[in-house]
């Protein structure tokens, strides 16, 4: 009756509705609740798992979204030093 794609699918959709982390928590709202000097753990709080995080001389830079919309942290030493948003509404 139905293929094993589809409850796949399905099952994705579901998860992202219930949790939300298909790119809701990505808004100018919430990206103006972040401060520099939160933690990660209160970043996430506000806008969810990120997409990918780098580490790179001891920064780590998370994002959010993707290249046409989304939200980009740096954090040094576990707390928010830079933030940067591109296309939110």
């Amino acid at each position: 009756m139905f293929s094993p794609l589809f409850f796949r699918t399905a099952g994705v959709a579901l998860f992202c509705f219930l949790l939300g982390a298909c790119g809701s928590q990505i808004s100018l709202d919430n990206y103006s609740k972040l401060k520099v000097g939160q933690t990660y753990d209160e970043v996430k709080q506000v806008i969810g798992e990120p997409a990918r995080c780098d580490e790179m001389l001891s920064v780590r830079t998370c994002v959010w979204g993707d290249e046409q919309r989304g939200i980009s942290v740096n954090f040094v030493a576990g707390k928010v030093l830079l933030l940067s948003a591109r296309n939110l509404k």
